[in-house]
């Protein structure tokens, strides 16, 4: 019944495209560090038509914004919509089934694009029914760029395996984890060639891979290095033959550089790296994707939160040192096992001042972080140019009741201050004028 319930609030026919006119609103582009002088915005399909003061429009529905900020949807590049949505409890219960699982995700990824959130890179878990759930309108949700399975060896950062279940290559049983679609445990070339095909085959858009220990697994220290270098060749081997890429969960520098030289193109994380490490990454294009985690959590249990200091310990620096020297830098939440965490998306990206300016911060979450996802390239579900506000990009909108770079912590209440969000040309939130 919890299950038909969860359904039932988000299998909402999606709204129909249609052609849309904001008028009188002022542009955050995604790039600049201000806003542009008041414009209008033509929507004409799935796309922005046409930017320019008095627009004309016969017939199109207009949308007053009588001075308002009209600016690209946010992107989160680190999300487990699956892994977000249910306690750790809930996780290992008997009696979870993928349809379950999926209810409670599909919740959650409704709730994510009312925060206006409109794409997201979801780096591991079950995703493909989900993400096709939402493409076809059964639930209203994100774009969705997948990872599928997270790729891990035994004993590394996705063996979510109970102390009782024992290795399938030895006793030949699939673990739980494994049968719900969240992991694949990969010892070898051969098992990482095949679990890596098997998320490619699913429609995979990236490949997330475990490079190194984790804070919210059981098993590995936060120090170790996980992989060795031709196991991460082969994923990175197998992605490229499909014209997409890996990315990593690391900390240390051992890991890092392991990864860089295997090919991988994103790191998640990585707060535990030094300056040359980061230097390195910069001089090889490859990619940080780096959260802003809090030292405890309500619900997280002592010994995540134990594992999780030198993490901590290591952020401002890592934050701060990237940005000084231009790496690449993405952001993400990264919220595991504590639904209640989700509510505060948004507030999370003022956790971002301490190194950047508001329109730096808006860009990161923006422009950025689509740059991130263009990774993707032919692997991309979603053709077209998001995180902008320019003729031709994807109309992925929203319009926030005031100015953000004057005043950022309007993102930090989406009820209250966004107005109209917009994904693919379609209005989730708001409505215009007939």
């Amino acid at each position: 019944m919890r299950m038909q319930i969860l359904l039932a609030a988000v299998a909402i026919a999606t709204p129909a495209s249609a052609d849309t006119l904001f008028r009188n609103v002022r542009v955050f582009d995604g790039q600049s560090p201000a806003l542009s002088a008041p414009t209008d915005v033509l929507v004409r399909g799935n796309s922005i038509a046409a930017i320019g003061p008095k627009l004309s429009a016969p017939g199109v529905p207009v949308i007053e914004g009588r001075g308002r900020t009209l600016m690209p949807g946010l992107i989160d590049v680190h999300v487990h919509l699956t892994f977000s949505a249910l306690s750790m409890p809930q996780l290992m219960a008997p009696d979870l089934t993928p349809a379950k699982a999926e209810a409670a995700a599909a919740a959650e990824a409704n709730a994510m694009l009312l925060r206006g959130f409109t794409a997201v890179r979801d780096v591991g878990g079950p995703i493909f029914s989900l993400k096709a759930g939402i493409d076809a309108g059964k639930y209203q949700g994100p774009r969705v760029w997948p990872s599928g399975a997270t790729i891990s060896q035994t004993a590394g950062h996705g063996d979510f395996r109970t102390p009782a279940e024992r290795s399938r290559r030895f006793f030949g049983k699939p673990a739980r984890a494994e049968e719900l679609g969240a992991t694949f445990i990969a010892d070898g070339r051969d098992d990482v060639l095949t679990a890596t095909r098997e998320n490619l085959r699913f429609g995979a858009s990236q490949i997330k891979l475990m490079a190194g220990g984790g804070t919210s697994s059981e098993y590995d220290p936060v120090d170790v290095t996980q992989y060795t270098l031709d196991e991460m060749k082969a994923a990175v081997e197998a992605a490229d033959d499909w014209n997409s890429y890996v990315t990593v969960h690391a900390y240390t520098d051992k890991a890092v550089r392991r990864a860089v030289e295997a090919g991988v193109k994103c790191i998640e994380h990585g707060q535990m790296m030094s300056e040359d490490t980061l230097k390195l990454m910069r001089d090889k294009g490859v990619w940080l994707s780096l959260q802003v985690l809090r030292e405890t959590t309500p619900d997280m249990a002592p010994l995540r939160a134990e594992k999780r200091k030198p993490v901590i310990e290591g952020q401002p620096r890592v934050w701060e040192t990237a940005k000084r020297l231009g790496v690449n830098l993405a952001w993400g939440t990264d919220f595991l096992f504590e639904p209640a965490l989700n509510a505060s998306q948004n507030a999370n990206l003022l956790e971002l001042r301490q190194w950047f300016t508001p329109a730096e911060i808006l860009k990161i979450a923006t422009h950025d972080n689509a740059r991130l996802l263009a990774l993707s390239g032919l692997r991309s579900p979603y053709q077209g140019r998001l995180g902008v506000v320019q003729p031709g990009a994807l109309a992925d909108l929203i319009l926030v009741n005031g100015n953000p770079i004057a005043n950022l912590e309007l993102i930090a209440d989406p009820d209250r201050n966004f107005a109209v969000i917009m994904k693919d040309g379609r209005i989730y939130k708001g409505a215009p004028a007939r």
